[in-house]
């Protein structure tokens, strides 16, 4: 293989039931190609693995690194903007926001252009420092790999995770899934490691496959990646999932759930820290939405 073995020990050898795969779209989305759990998720603020229940942090994992498996993936690399000084865990929605990240939502609190890419908050140095004040990010739903029969995760990427070029083995999301994606292999058939850049001073993660699901992990991956807690963290932005009310953030989500087919959802459990309670299953995602909308 070009830089590094896939699999530490396994080499070019991959179980039968990966091989001859077709790549998903997940895999598709994060490569960087076009692409057509209530309030679970996790936050990697100061350089920690934070479990966030709507909102409220009820774990920590301080290791640098921590296995995952992919389930799902916005296939669009989002764009935000705050007027004021964001600090994540507010539940707030963002002056402007882009879901495709070419043009600002229509419902946007206050458009800063019409189109992202000659809009002043995109320029180098608009915000701290060198940064943009309009930052990129993208939304994964993920699984924790001692834990694949479990809870759904939205993990929120920012762009420094995303973009860039392999470095002495560490790889971006775009360079992973690129690595994966060139030997046929989709990034929801391996367990992944992410890992902090300590050379970074702000949150960064790398990514690198540590090894292949086997066939029931698999067929549990793919269950869980069609399903309704998984649509609703590739769906919803990481306020929303802390509880952010505003109807203007929350309705073009809802608005373009609703022009997909209708899913069938499941009965959603709302973890916390010493319990766990039910919810009533709603019709679909688009439903979900819609309450936090009306909250």
């Amino acid at each position: 293989m070009s830089e590094m073995t896939l699999f530490s020990k396994g080499g070019n050898t991959l179980p039968a039931h990966l091989k001859n795969l077709q790549l998903d779209a997940t895999t598709k989305a994060l490569m960087g190609g076009s692409g057509n759990g209530g309030g679970k998720r996790i936050s990697i603020r100061g350089n920690v693995f934070r479990m966030m229940v709507d909102g409220k942090e009820i774990a920590q994992n301080e290791d640098r690194a921590m296995n995952i498996i992919i389930a799902a993936a916005n296939a669009n690399v989002s764009r935000t903007f705050y007027a004021g000084t964001y600090q994540e865990g507010q539940a707030m929605a963002p002056t402007c926001w882009s879901n495709d990240g070419v043009t600002p939502d229509i419902k946007s609190e206050q458009p800063q252009a019409s189109k992202c890419a000659s809009c002043q908050q995109n320029i180098k140095g608009s915000g701290q420092g060198d940064s943009r004040a309009c930052r990129f990010s993208q939304r994964l739903a993920v699984l924790l790999e001692n834990d694949i029969r479990g809870d759904i995760y939205q993990l929120t990427l920012p762009a420094q995770s995303i973009f860039g070029a392999a470095e002495n083995g560490k790889m971006p999301l775009q360079s992973y899934a690129k690595f994966l994606g060139s030997h046929g292999l989709p990034v929801t058939a391996v367990v992944t490691e992410m890992r902090f850049d300590t050379a970074s001073a702000t949150p960064r993660l790398t990514f690198k496959a540590v090894r292949p699901l086997n066939e029931e992990e698999l067929a549990q991956t793919q269950e869980k990646g069609q399903s309704t807690e998984a649509k609703l963290a590739i769906a919803a932005t990481a306020a929303q999932m802390d509880g952010a009310t505003k109807a203007e953030f929350i309705r073009p989500a809802v608005e373009a759930l609703k022009a997909e087919p209708k899913v069938q959802a499941e009965a959603v459990e709302t973890a916390e820290p010493t319990k766990r309670a039910k919810k009533a299953a709603p019709k679909d995602v688009a439903d979900i939405l819609d309450d936090w909308a009306e909250e």
